[in-house]
């Protein structure tokens, strides 16, 4: 992999990984049309480890946050009186929500990284992951602020990763903020509370990657320049979004993921890209 490809790829991680589009799918077909062969296992570590610059922006972004419950949780730790503060029982229902996509992420591996990897699965993934998200931000009351989050919130949303990884396109921010907009929460609640879900899934999912990455062809250097990259873009679309979602309805998302379902269509059937 070239270092202009690393930065072009670390670009789409940066945009595409909390934009309820799809990160993993975007990849997949800048890809193939950059004639990278997507299945190589170095390629999928890379892949997996610049998700970690998109991680970093969050931990930078919500720094504070994070320094309150990472406290919060290791007090409660030590002390059985200090087991009553809200962010004691936030940071455990983070852990709990992460258990469903780590077991199926490791049970489904092979899948993950075979039959489902095919970019027919990515199109038709957008195409139900878009009609999810628009039937949530309907059928959503938006009346709870993410002080009224519980722990059923929290599982039920975490769980809803594992959509988004056993079918590429269908976008782990997409699935969990429409879970999170179907259990009731603002549009901002369902937001915030998908970026801290995605601390640990994509970090795991990153070390885990990382000796194929650094290991295979793709070499250190690029893997370097497209984790900083996407640290960078990520910051900036983390910043973005949640003003946008505080005055606007996701339907700009549904739309765009709908129109990259037929750009896709079309390039498959006339055979520019690789299924």
């Amino acid at each position: 992999m070239d270092l202009w490809q690393a930065v072009v790829l670390g670009v789409v991680e940066g945009l595409t990984e909390f934009l309820p589009v799809s990160s993993t799918g975007h990849l997949k077909i800048v890809e193939s049309l950059m004639g990278i062969d997507v299945a190589d296992d170095s390629v999928v570590g890379f892949t997996a480890v610049i998700q970690m610059g998109a991680i970093a922006a969050v931990l930078v972004y919500f720094a504070r946050d994070i320094v309150r419950l990472a406290t919060a949780w290791v007090r409660g730790l030590a002390s059985r009186e200090r087991r009553t503060d809200p962010d004691y029982r936030f940071a455990w229902w983070i852990v709990w929500a992460t258990i469903p996509v780590v077991v199926v992420g490791l049970l489904a591996k092979p899948f993950i990284d075979g039959p489902l990897a095919s970019l027919w699965v990515v199109a038709a993934a957008l195409v139900a992951g878009s009609a999810f998200m628009w039937v949530a931000d309907r059928v959503g009351s938006h009346e709870r602020a993410e002080s009224e989050i519980t722990a059923v919130d929290a599982v039920v949303v975490g769980a809803a990763q594992v959509l988004a990884l056993l079918f590429p396109g269908f976008s782990r921010s997409g699935a969990t903020i429409s879970t999170g907009l179907l259990r009731g929460l603002d549009r901002v609640a369902a937001t915030r509370l998908s970026f801290f879900l995605s601390i640990p899934a994509l970090t795991g999912a990153g070390i885990y990657e990382l000796k194929d990455a650094v290991g295979g062809d793709v070499g250190a250097g690029p893997v370097v320049v497209g984790t900083v990259t996407s640290f960078v873009v990520a910051y900036a679309t983390i910043s973005w979004l949640l003003r946008y979602v505080a005055r606007h309805s996701f339907d700009l998302f549904v739309f765009y993921r709908l129109g990259v379902a037929v750009l896709l269509v079309a390039l498959l059937v006339a055979g520019a890209v690789a299924a």
